[in-house]
């Protein structure tokens, strides 16, 4: 009898570890071990070395990261985005490469300038404009000094879980009859849950090759156009007006343009990525059901 395939989660409470947290009892050939930083702090060698001899993962998905993008700016939050974007991923990919554990490394459109005029591949320079997007380029550094891993930058991410753009907007718009959204940032949104099938079934399958890879929802939109659909799929009368990101000045700088080319992930895996007016469709529709909004 063939032994079953274990799969650690780090960072399992953010908006992708719950997505794959909701779909894992559809693969019984999967034990997943979901962790929190409590239970397992990832930038600290001893305890992630520990936990490897114990649990022994075939995999670890590496959804742990600071994401606070614009607070990462302040001297005493970037040392801690450091630590959890950078240190951390390192400590990790060691564990992986002497335990033998497949690394799949969650990163982010943040590490582009955003100065493209056309998606970005993952072979493409990177010049990140944040100490966001710069510690989560040094972790994908990291991650591939220490072993063969597979690292999936992906953008605009949304859920029914955590706090995203979709549920801020459903929020606001019943709120306020009237909202501003910019309108000359563009990207490609990410459901959460498109991209955790997509990585239990890179584990499910066949084969393992290491190397950066993109993965986001078909399309690319302004931020606006976003602001626009969710409206339309939620029946909201709430005006929405179009600003540029100069009138919405924030402590870190984003890429003006950070759509990504998916072409490499779904020629290596086969995975789906669906058009993102379908997957805002499905998750707008779970939140309806959970009565998120009337």
């Amino acid at each position: 009898m063939q032994s079953p395939v274990k799969v650690l989660v780090t960072g399992s409470n953010g908006q992708l570890g719950f997505e794959i947290r909701e779909l894992a009892a559809a693969y019984p050939d999967l034990v997943f071990d979901f962790t929190d930083r409590s239970r397992l702090p990832v930038a600290e060698e001893e305890s992630i070395a520990q936990y490897f001899e114990e649990f022994q993962p075939d995999y670890c998905i590496n959804c742990a990261a600071y994401t606070a993008v614009d607070r990462a700016e302040a001297p005493e939050e970037a040392a801690v985005a450091e630590k959890v974007n950078a240190t951390a991923v390192a400590c990790l990919a060691r564990a992986c490469a002497s335990g033998g554990t497949k690394l799949i490394h969650i990163s982010t459109d943040y590490v582009f300038d955003g100065r493209a005029t056309e998606p970005y591949k993952p072979s493409d320079a990177t010049h990140p404009l944040s100490v966001y997007g710069a510690t989560k380029r040094k972790g994908e550094l990291l991650a591939q000094e220490q072993t063969d891993a597979v690292i999936i930058r992906t953008a605009w991410v949304y859920s029914s879980f955590g706090k995203n753009f979709v549920k801020t907007m459903i929020r606001l718009m019943q709120e306020r009859p009237a909202i501003n959204v910019v309108s000359d940032q563009y990207g490609a949104p990410t459901y959460a849950r498109d991209l955790a099938k997509a990585i239990i079934d890179i584990i499910s399958g066949d084969s393992w090759l290491p190397g950066i890879y993109h993965y986001t929802n078909e399309g690319a939109i302004s931020w606006y156009d976003f602001a626009v659909k969710i409206r339309e799929l939620t029946g909201s009368s709430c005006t929405i007006n179009a600003i540029p990101a100069t009138a919405y000045p924030t402590p870190a700088k984003r890429p003006a343009y950070s759509v990504l080319d998916t072409a490499t992930i779904k020629e290596a895996y086969k995975v789906d990525t669906p058009y993102w007016t379908s997957s805002l469709k499905e998750c707008i529709e779970k939140l309806k059901q959970e009565k998120y909004f009337l």
